[in-house]
């Protein structure tokens, strides 16, 4: 029993039970520009390559179409796997706990929003270079086009990745930039190399 100078403090349940989870929202947009700079890297890769034996921008561009499709539905392909197995885990650990709430049900995870997701985030980090050289009939200037614009994607998605992950934003995006740099720079060589070797597309 409480005093006349003692106040009682009641919590209402409903704020603790509404509390959003941040940190499972963070995985989430981490995955998602993980995705995106995975398309980013590999198309733009992908485009330096076939720039490096071939002036045709037809050709760059539906080989980077075609990488594109491929990747977005590999990463799909991939994630739904992935998250399906995830899911059967716990579905099974369920079934051996007999005190389990209803609400633990709702978190589970969702395979088929998971591969939507990851096919979603590669398609859109792809088509930063794709769109960047679409309409550029100079194969130097195109191929700078390239360079430029994944190097500015790369540099926005290591910000937006080191703010999620909460580290120093500056070395972040140097980490991603040299990366990307160094992914464009061993297609574009190895690929110039095996087109001087004579073998031709």
């Amino acid at each position: 029993m409480a005093t006349p100078n003692q106040v009682q403090i009641t919590i209402p349940k409903n704020e603790v039970d509404q509390e959003v989870d941040y940190s499972e929202r963070a995985q989430w947009l981490r995955a998602a520009v993980l995705g995106a700079t995975d398309g980013l890297v590999s198309i733009a890769s992908l485009m330096m390559g076939v720039g490096a034996v071939k002036d045709d921008v037809k050709a760059m561009i539906l080989t980077a179409f075609a990488g594109l499709v491929a990747g977005a539905c590999s990463m799909a392909i991939g994630e739904f796997v992935s998250v399906y197995a995830q899911l059967d885990i716990e579905v099974a650990q369920m079934k051996r706990e007999t005190h389990e709430e209803e609400g633990e049900k709702e978190k589970l995870p969702n395979p088929i929003q998971a591969a939507m997701a990851s096919a979603l985030a590669f398609s859109l980090g792809a088509m930063v270079p794709l769109l960047a050289a679409a309409f550029i009939t100079n194969h130097k200037v195109r191929l700078g086009v390239v360079v430029a614009a994944t190097t500015v994607g790369l540099v926005g998605f290591g910000g937006v990745g080191a703010v999620l992950g909460k580290t120093r934003v500056a070395w972040s995006c140097i980490r991603v930039l040299i990366g990307g740099w160094m992914a464009m720079a061993i297609t574009f060589g190895l690929t110039k190399l095996l087109g001087s070797s004579g073998f031709e597309m």
